[in-house]
């Protein structure tokens, strides 16, 4: 007998959809974590194993670590873990409180002079770390690092002391951008996605999409990536898409681009699921372990920016 109240199942995909193969590659091949966020974002799971599962890399500082972020190993706590934790709480709705507190005082912790966060706190010396991701003494403060954890936060309406001038810093390195890289646009684009200043956030988005597209930072024809540069220091190959920059139909960054340049986006997207069921990684492997713990992220959060398109995923 089914138990009283509990939420009714989704109907099963079909055994030739997206998700339906998304769904085996997760089973066989993620860790834990993944495989319960799946579960609740795409099958009608619970939030609370969500929890449980991410309390697994929680350290005693209020950070997180123990390769959260699979390019990051060892158990040491650091901002890239932590902004992960935050991406998955906000995920299932659990992004405040008590917990976020904490958060919010490991932040200050490891914050910088001017209240950002370093890519890499000096802590990961001596365990495995991606060789992308240099490790130094004293690590400046970086929009790639500050402007995803403030955009969640302000997205989750979470006030903090550590937030104010952490926003102040996000402002004045997105509204001084004169070059920059894929991943900092990124970053850049979940700091504006939540800022308070609206009219100031969109101000700033217009001319970082002009950005964009005059040092052809989005490849806007998949069928012809030779035209598009990679950025120094990234993988051969490692484009980013219209789809990496407008996650959402409501970012700002959709306004950079056109509905066909989106369509193209989406489409290539769709084809990139591989046989197995889940999609590839683009960025440099340098680990067997780190690429196939990284695979199903990449495979979440595909499903999820098809699925925000009104993309058929199953």
């Amino acid at each position: 007998m089914a138990e009283t109240g509990a939420s009714p199942l989704p109907p099963a995909p079909s055994a030739h959809s997206p998700l339906f193969r998304a769904e085996h590659f997760v089973w066989l091949t993620a860790r834990v974590l993944e495989q319960r966020l799946f579960a609740h974002l795409f099958l009608n799971g619970a939030a609370d194993p969500v929890e449980t599962a991410l309390d697994a890399y929680r350290n005693a500082d209020g950070g997180y670590g123990h390769a959260l972020e699979p390019d990051l190993r060892g158990p040491v706590s650091q901002p890239l873990h932590t902004a992960h934790a935050l991406r998955v709480l906000d995920a299932v709705g659990r992004c405040g409180g008590q917990r976020v507190e904490r958060v919010c005082r490991y932040l200050t912790s490891v914050s910088t002079t001017d209240g950002a966060l370093p890519a890499i706190h000096p802590s990961q010396r001596g365990y495995p770390a991606a060789p992308f991701i240099p490790v130094v003494d004293e690590p400046p403060g970086e929009l790639l690092a500050t402007g995803p954890v403030v955009g969640l936060l302000h997205r989750n309406e979470v006030w903090h002391a550590w937030l104010f001038r952490a926003t102040d810093f996000c402002w004045e390195r997105v509204e001084s951008l004169k070059q920059s890289h894929p991943y900092e646009i990124e970053a850049a684009v979940a700091f504006l996605d939540s800022a308070p200043d609206r009219s100031r956030a969109e101000a700033a988005a217009d001319r970082l999409g002009r950005l964009v597209r005059e040092h052809r930072l989005a490849a806007l024809d998949p069928d012809d990536l030779d035209a598009y540069p990679v950025a120094p220091g990234y993988a051969p190959g490692e484009h980013h898409f219209p789809h990496d920059y407008a996650r959402r139909p409501r970012s700002l960054a959709r306004a950079w681009f056109t509905d066909d340049e989106i369509t193209r986006s989406l489409d290539f997207l769709a084809s990139e699921q591989q046989e197995d069921g889940g999609w590839p990684i683009r960025w440099r492997q340098w680990a067997p372990g780190t690429a196939l713990e990284a695979r199903p992220m990449v495979t979440i959060e595909a499903l999820r920016t098809l699925r925000a398109y009104g993309r058929a995923i199953g």
